[in-house]
């Protein structure tokens, strides 16, 4: 029986294609000894389809939800690795629908357009995962992520997600954004990596008066220490009857939602109202979170204590 012949190729396309989300690369197919005339006749006997210049669907294996990714990296073209959002999604990212797949690949390599792929010529590719997809890393993937986003709100979400659903770490995406050079949302990201990825040092530098001076607010006392149920409580700020909470990217971590709502009750069993501030929030729409702290002192501070 001839190598090629259908019962012994269709079980080794269906074995690569159900690595690969029910799509198998021309290479591979070659590697496994399937060439050119083989990949024709099952095209035409309806078990395969043609989805790329490189890529072929093997009808028999269900398709997966990756699927759109290999082929971006096979198409693209040789040292092609998936950047960006799209890195993140590979890995395990929920929450994000991609518009568009960015792949990065190197300068001096061949590459081709493909329809819904977003090609990134670099000098030098970042490191990439070693298994399954290939990928850069997470921490760079989370910086070009939120400089290639289409809005600052955009770039924010991506600088959360693969950090609450623990794709990375905090200090790892510090460090590769201070390997950036140039960014043109600079300005922004300067400040919202270090709100998301090291809130308790943001929070310190967070000069919350100044803030109420930029929007003709009375000052607050800061860091004040009330006594609750649990023990001390301290406050970012206050003014008698109203509290505004700063939260920081640590505030979502772990346990500490727990340990913020136990602190915010207990104020307002005290007699005061809370306001909380994500850092976020500061930083993408800060007239809207200062409008709602000057309404909040106009309805629940003393005229004499404002």
């Amino acid at each position: 029986m001839p190598r090629n012949h259908y019962s012994m190729r269709e079980p080794v396309a269906t074995a690569l294609a159900a690595d690969h989300d029910g799509v198998v690369s021309r290479q591979h197919l070659r590697a496994a000894g399937i060439g050119r005339d083989a990949i024709r006749t099952e095209v035409r006997a309806g078990r395969w389809e043609v989805v790329g210049r490189h890529t072929v669907r093997v009808r028999s294996v269900v398709a997966g939800p990756r699927l759109h990714l290999w082929r971006a990296v096979w198409e693209t073209g040789h040292g092609a690795v998936l950047d960006g959002a799209a890195a993140l999604v590979a890995g395990g990212m929920s929450g994000f629908t991609l518009r568009t797949v960015d792949v990065s690949v190197p300068r001096n390599h061949r590459r081709r357009p493909v329809a819904g792929v977003t090609t990134h010529v670099r000098r030098d590719v970042p490191p990439a995962v070693a298994a399954g997809l290939p990928r850069v890393r997470p921490a760079n993937a989370t910086i070009h992520a939120a400089q290639w986003a289409a809005t600052d709100r955009q770039a924010a979400l991506l600088l959360c997600l693969p950090l609450q659903q623990r794709l990375v770490r905090g200090p790892d995406v510090l460090a590769a954004w201070r390997q950036v050079a140039r960014s043109t949302r600079r300005a922004f990201l300067d400040s919202a990596v270090v709100d998301v990825c090291d809130g308790a040092q943001a929070l310190g530098e967070l000069d919350f008066g100044r803030w109420c001076r930029r929007y003709g607010l009375p000052e607050p006392e800061r860091q004040v220490v009330v006594t609750g149920r649990h023990g001390r409580i301290y406050l970012d700020a206050r003014w008698r009857g109203l509290v505004v909470e700063v939260d920081g990217g640590h505030h979502f971590t772990g346990l500490n939602p727990v340990d913020d709502a136990l602190r915010a009750n207990e104020v307002v069993i005290g007699g005061d109202r809370v306001l909380r501030l994500p850092l976020l929030g500061l930083r993408l729409v800060p007239h809207d979170f200062m409008g709602q702290v000057a309404r909040g002192i106009d309805l629940y501070v003393p005229r004499n204590a404002a």
